[in-house]
């Protein structure tokens, strides 16, 4: 059973990632970002309740993460979306890139997105690096990207 809190938690982190997607779609248009940003902490926020996110953001060796990621949602709000879209995509990177295998695990077995997880390069990129570096799931969201467009 999910709680209501729960259920709105995940609606404002669906919200969030959409805004965030319709934002960059939108060439890094600064306000859909800046919502997208503050749904999904929100979202996030909600889901996991306040004390667990906080204690999950600011644990001793994942303050860099944290500071990259909540400084790119800083810079976004600014008015600087590029810069401040690269700096959260690292910091998030960082931040969950203990839950990347096994969120790479249930994609593949999703029928169209895991033949795409399938293909030679996209696959050799995650089997070699276990999907758990930034720089090989950074590799990953670009061939993703280039697959979409």
């Amino acid at each position: 059973h999910i709680s209501v809190t729960r259920k709105i938690g995940m609606g404002l982190t669906g919200f969030g990632v959409f805004f965030l997607f319709f934002g960059m779609i939108l060439f890094f248009d600064k306000a859909l970002l800046a919502i997208g940003n503050i749904l999904f902490v929100a979202g996030l926020a909600f889901v996991i309740g306040l004390e667990r996110t906080f204690r999950f953001f600011f644990q001793k060796h994942k303050m860099k993460a944290t500071s990259f990621f909540l400084g790119g949602v800083f810079v976004v709000l600014i008015g600087w979306p590029i810069v401040g879209v690269v700096l959260e995509f690292y910091g998030f990177f960082l931040l969950f890139r203990g839950f990347f295998p096994v969120v790479v695990g249930f994609i593949r077995r999703i029928p169209v997105l895991g033949s795409i997880l399938n293909l030679p390069f996209i696959s050799a990129v995650c089997i070699t690096q276990h999907c758990s570096s930034p720089a090989s799931l950074l590799c990953l969201h670009t061939a993703w990207l280039f697959l979409v467009y």
